[in-house]
């Protein structure tokens, strides 16, 4: 078999993980870089024994980062969530969390030169049109990972990425509220049906048959659950104009309950069709949209006030997602003006990845 080389740098964002490469290495064509990224990961496989992918849904992601030629940006990063078992690879959603590592990357790739103490990068997303900043740390002009912040989900502690998303309202649908209801009713569930960062369907967990605190192996175990959730998952993507979802994860399913250690929300997501086992970036997005507005299935449950920014944090398998949203008008039609994390990332190996020619 004759194989090819493509220069790779292996890099922690968040609490994901994959490879990161530059757009210049990688096909412009979208087939091409599905079959690509397939390799590369090595999917469709449960194991990923032929790739580098870590037979997680956490670890079977990738990263394409190129200086941008928009006025608003100083990169263009595309993002992959290649499918374990499937040949497939969404473009649909981005990662928040292997966001937190494109800017370090594009620092020591040469892409953007850094400043000192720290370094603000402009990020366009190409797979939901939306700008996001990151502020990464770079005593000297260069980028150290090390630091003092702790996030849930990964353990120790590393040097601290600011990300504030932008643009996030309607990345799929043009709109908020996509249905044009806080609530809807979806094969005898209520739902509300929200499309910042990512769409997303939310239903309270005691509609759903669950307590909303069990772990994500015992979510998984229930099979009647995944059955129930996709069918008001089909429904509610016709409704919010998205059309028939088989064979893509969005739009997503979370299910809340009253947070139980001093957050705003307890919250499991499905990532549609197992459950996630932290809480991602763009779920907590559209999550905390949710939670600040009026007269949705979360009214009762979220704890959160009417200040026009507010941190609330977002209870999940491992901790907390800490989440800062920004918006302006009422509670009943907000307009969210950005969402923000704070992440940590680390490079891990950089090297070349072998495909088949």
């Amino acid at each position: 078999m004759s194989q090819i080389a493509v220069p790779c740098v292996l890099m922690r964002g968040g609490t994901s993980k994959g490879p990161y490469f530059k757009l210049s290495d990688v096909p412009a064509d979208r087939a091409e870089l599905e079959r690509f990224l397939l390799a590369v990961l090595g999917s469709p496989d449960e194991r990923q024994i032929d790739g580098v992918g870590g037979a997680d849904w956490l670890t079977s992601k990738a990263a394409m980062v190129g200086p941008s030629d928009r006025p608003d940006a100083d990169l263009d990063y595309l993002f992959g969530q290649v499918i374990i078992n499937e040949a497939r690879v969404d473009f649909a959603p981005n990662c928040g969390n292997l966001t937190s590592g494109v800017g370090p990357f594009a620092i020591e790739a040469g892409m953007i030169e850094a400043g000192d103490p720290e370094t603000r990068v402009r990020i366009f997303n190409i797979n939901t049109n939306a700008n996001i900043e990151a502020v990464i740390k770079t005593p000297g002009g260069k980028v150290t990972y090390d630091g003092d912040t702790a996030i849930d989900g990964v353990p120790g502690t590393a040097a601290p990425v600011e990300l504030f998303f932008k643009d996030l309202v309607g990345t799929k649908t043009g709109k908020l509220m996509p249905t044009g209801n806080p609530i809807d009713l979806i094969e005898g569930v209520e739902v509300s049906c929200f499309d910042a960062a990512v769409p997303m369907i939310i239903a309270r967990a005691n509609d759903m048959g669950l307590t909303g605190y069990e772990t994500p192996d015992e979510i998984n175990e229930r099979q009647n659950f995944f059955e129930k959730l996709e069918c008001i998952r089909i429904a509610g993507s016709h409704m919010m104009g998205m059309g028939d979802p088989t064979g893509s994860v969005v739009p997503k399913f979370c299910i809340v309950s009253a947070a139980r250690h001093g957050g705003a929300i307890n919250a499991r997501y499905m990532v549609p069709h197992t459950c996630h086992r932290t809480f991602p970036l763009v779920g907590g997005q559209c999550l905390a949209a949710a939670c600040i507005t009026d007269r949705t299935v979360l009214e009762g449950l979220a704890q959160v006030s009417d200040a026009h920014r507010q941190t609330l944090a977002i209870e999940h398998p491992v901790g907390r997602l800490e989440t800062l949203i920004e918006f302006d008008g009422n509670r009943a039609h907000p307009n969210v003006k950005g969402i923000g994390f704070v992440r940590t990332a680390r490079r891990l190996m950089e090297g070349r990845v072998f495909v088949p020619a």
